[in-house]
C-alpha cells in the first residue's frame, strides 16, 4: 500500500527474521504512527523521513523480539510513547534475552511501555486512527489494528497469506488464535486489505476463501 484516503502507509522488512515494521501518517498533517519496529531503527527512521511522516506514536502487535527490538531507537529519536498490551508485559521483560545467538551481539533491552493497549481502544497520531483488536493466540497480548478509513488491517503475526502465527512457543495457543481470527479478523469487510507482520499483504476475502488453517476450522465448526 502506499497512498489511501489520506494516509501514507509503507511497511519496511527489517531484522534476520524478515520483520514487516509500518508507518502509516497522515497527509494532511504529517504526523503518524510506527507499527512493530523490530530491528534496524536507522533504516525505520529514514522511511520516515523519506515519506515525510513524523512519529508520534510506537504500537506493538506483540512483544516478540523479531518485533519489538526496534523500539528502543525510534523511541529515542523522536520522542514517542510505546504502547504495548498488558497481557505481553512478561514477553517484553525477558523475550529478547538469547537474541545474541541470532543477532550476533547482545541488544539492548526494549523500553518498557509507557501505557498499555486495550481491546476496543482507538489510538490516535496526527489524525491516524488505528482500533486495537484483542487478537489472542500467538501470544497471551497480540493485537491487531484495524483502520475503517484506509480499509485496512495491520495483524501482527495472526494472520498471514495462506498462514497463520506460529502457536507453539510458549504462551500459544491454537484454539485461541483460530477464534481471534474467525470471531475477530474475518468478520471486516471482505475488502479489508490485511498487512501482516511477515511475507506479503492480502485481503480478508482471499483468506477466507484460500488459507488452508481457516477452511478447517470453518469445516471443524460446521462437523464437517
Amino acid at each position: 500500500m502506499d497512498v489511501v484516503n489520506e494516509l501514507i502507509v509503507r511497511g519496511i522488512v527489517v531484522g534476520v527474521f524478515a520483520e514487516n515494521c509500518w508507518i502509516v501518517g497522515s497527509r494532511r498533517t504529517s504526523d503518524g504512527i510506527c507499527i512493530d519496529p523490530g530491528d534496524q531503527p536507522e533504516e525505520i527512521l529514514a522511511l520516515a523521513r523519506d515519506l515525510g511522516v513524523n512519529i508520534k506514536l510506537i504500537v506493538n502487535t506483540h512483544a516478540h523480539v523479531d518485533h519489538i527490538l526496534g523500539v528502543g531507537g525510534v523511541k529515542a529519536a523522536t520522542g514517542s510513547q510505546f504502547l504495548l498490551h498488558v497481557n505481553d508485559l512478561g514477553l517484553a521483560q525477558r523475550g529478547w534475552q538469547g537474541a545474541a545467538r541470532f543477532l550476533g551481539h547482545e541488544p539492548d533491552p526494549p523500553p518498557p511501555p509507557d501505557g498499555h493497549l486495550g481491546d476496543g481502544d482507538v489510538v490516535e497520531a496526527g489524525g491516524v486512527q488505528l482500533r486495537v483488536i484483542h487478537t489472542p493466540g500467538h501470544t497471551p497480548g497480540s493485537v491487531s489494528f484495524y483502520s475503517a478509513d484506509g480499509g485496512f488491517l495491520l495483524s501482527g503475526d495472526t494472520l498471514f497469506q495462506g498462514s497463520i502465527g506460529r502457536t507453539d512457543m510458549p504462551g500459544g495457543d491454537y484454539d485461541q488464535e483460530m477464534q481471534s481470527i474467525i470471531g475477530k479478523l474475518l468478520v471486516l469487510p471482505d475488502e479489508t486489505v490485511v498487512l501482516p507482520g511477515h511475507m506479503q499483504q492480502t485481503t480478508i476475502a482471499r483468506e477466507k476463501q484460500t488459507n488452508p488453517f481457516v477452511l478447517q476450522e470453518l469445516r471443524r465448526a460446521r462437523g464437517l
